[in-house]
């Protein structure tokens, strides 16, 4: 429609130049949109998907509230768009009023594309944060599956557009736990220890950097490095093979032309990782883990020595809409003293992995990996000279990160940090602790999650563990490991 629309039906999610562009002229505007959307669109996500769902929205909206993640970055279009109205409030702009209270942001991309935006929404501090939506243009879409959105990419054309524009208008608004990473270590006496991005990722570390100098958490003599995830955290196998995964697409894109290619992944998978994975980088061997739970006491959290990886897992949703943490029945909750796994209540759940046949275990009904605790705090104290690299995973980003093999101070820290909004559908598989009406905390039995359709149950069988535990066709661990 470019600057101007004409359907009434889309009017409810229309905002006006004046609003979007500063210094443009005051418009007599009379309908007051009930659904007024930002659109933020990773335009490389998807092969062509993205570019053709850019075009899309542009046409259907104000091509001025679409944006095109490649060309501007979503914290400076936000800032603006609030300076914006919070200089027409001032002027008394009703509409500027309303908008405010009434936006809504909708982000198409992966899942690191959706946890950008998050951490943008989260640092700017509004008082009045607009909820996300999420579209499914990645590869695990966990965050759009775990709200019902789906996990599928998207229709580009202008009647799917319209379609999740009218679901977006209806979605309820749902709280979701945030959670703050920090890692610091010594000062490396040579080399460097900032984190090494996977060749295709150009947001890969948007999450997690090294703070300034002039941040509060930065000390002298040591680097640290900050970041947030509202999905999960996870280190060991599974992050290295994803790390790989996210590498070889990038140098052989022939091999990865769609979605469920990249889902489906290879033959090898986890079983040739495992064969080339040293005992030495099981997680027992690397780091100690001591959590921290509502009490306010740290312990010590008794690792397995066959350990591989442990996943951090906040939202039920994870490496293409698995879930690892699973549903304990009652009794085996009672005895270890596990809450249902909501999203909004300040717990995350810690997950462990074992091999590749342990990770194919997820791909049964009732699969689920090694429930190791509960906790809102986690510390990760690295072994001195355990290794002198392993690999770490954000919301569907990895990375490799070297460690100082003299220092015996590395550590990784998790703990809560609020809470951002995100836009739910009527299929949200994530449960709120203040829903009573969830079935998560009334079943008896660890079979009852197992009910699912045949369908349901040929795409979970489809759309796997793909990325986290299997390698590309003809791909070589060796070199990672």
């Amino acid at each position: 429609m470019g600057d101007t629309i004409s359907d009434n039906s889309l009017k409810d999610f229309y905002i006006p130049n004046y609003i979007l562009v500063p210094g443009s002229k005051v418009e007599d505007v009379s309908h007051v949109p009930a659904c007024p959307v930002i659109v933020f669109i990773n335009s490389k996500s998807g092969g062509q998907l993205g570019g053709e769902l850019l075009v899309s929205y542009r046409d259907v909206l104000n091509k001025n509230q679409v944006f095109d993640l490649g060309e501007k970055a979503p914290d400076k279009v936000l800032h603006q768009l609030y300076v914006t109205l919070g200089t027409l409030k001032y002027s008394g702009d009703i509409l500027a009023t309303e908008i405010e209270k009434r936006l809504r942001i909708i982000v198409a991309g992966g899942d690191g594309t959706a946890s950008w935006l998050l951490g943008v929404v989260c640092d700017l501090k509004l008082p009045q944060p607009p909820p996300i939506a999420t579209v499914p243009l990645g590869t695990g879409n966990n965050l759009p599956f775990s709200f019902g959105w789906g996990k599928k990419n998207p229709g580009t054309d202008r009647q799917s557009v319209e379609f999740f524009l009218n679901q977006v208008k209806i979605a309820k608004e749902m709280k979701i736990d945030s959670w703050h990473i920090i890692m610091r270590m010594r000062a490396p006496k040579e080399g460097s220890c900032d984190p090494i991005a996977p060749l295709e990722l150009p947001h890969s570390l948007h999450a997690f950097h090294r703070v300034s100098q002039t941040d509060t958490l930065n000390r002298e003599g040591y680097h640290t490095f900050r970041g947030g995830f509202w999905n999960y955290f996870s280190i060991g196998m599974d992050a290295q093979v994803s790390y790989a995964f996210h590498s070889e697409r990038k140098l052989h894109p022939e091999k990865f032309k769609n979605q469920l290619v990249n889902q489906l992944g290879c033959t090898q998978g986890w079983f040739c990782a495992s064969l080339f994975h040293p005992s030495s980088r099981n997680i027992a061997h690397l780091t100690k883990v001591r959590i921290m739970k509502r009490q306010g006491q740290w312990e010590d959290l008794k690792i397995p020595r066959s350990i591989r990886s442990i996943v951090c897992l906040n939202l039920p949703s994870f490496s293409g809409g698995l879930n690892p943490w699973g549903t304990p029945h009652r009794k085996k909750s009672h005895d270890r003293d596990l809450t249902p796994p909501y999203v909004d209540d300040g717990v995350i759940e810690i997950v462990g992995f074992r091999d590749a046949w342990h990770g194919l275990v997820l791909l049964s009904p009732n699969g689920h990996g090694t429930r190791l605790a509960q906790a809102n705090r986690i510390r990760f104290e690295f072994h001195k000279g355990a290794a002198d690299h392993t690999f770490m995973r954000i919301d569907g980003e990895p990375w490799k990160q070297p460690l100082p093999v003299d220092d015996d101070t590395v550590v990784v820290e998790i703990s809560h940090l609020g809470q951002v909004s995100m836009l739910a559908t009527p299929n949200c598989r994530s449960k709120s602790v203040h829903d009573p009406s969830s079935p998560v905390g009334h079943l008896d039995e660890e079979e009852d999650s197992a009910e699912e359709s045949m369908e349901d149950w040929e795409e979970r069988r489809k759309f796997g563990a793909a990325d986290t535990f299997k390698f590309p066709d003809e791909f070589d661990i060796a070199h990672l490991s």
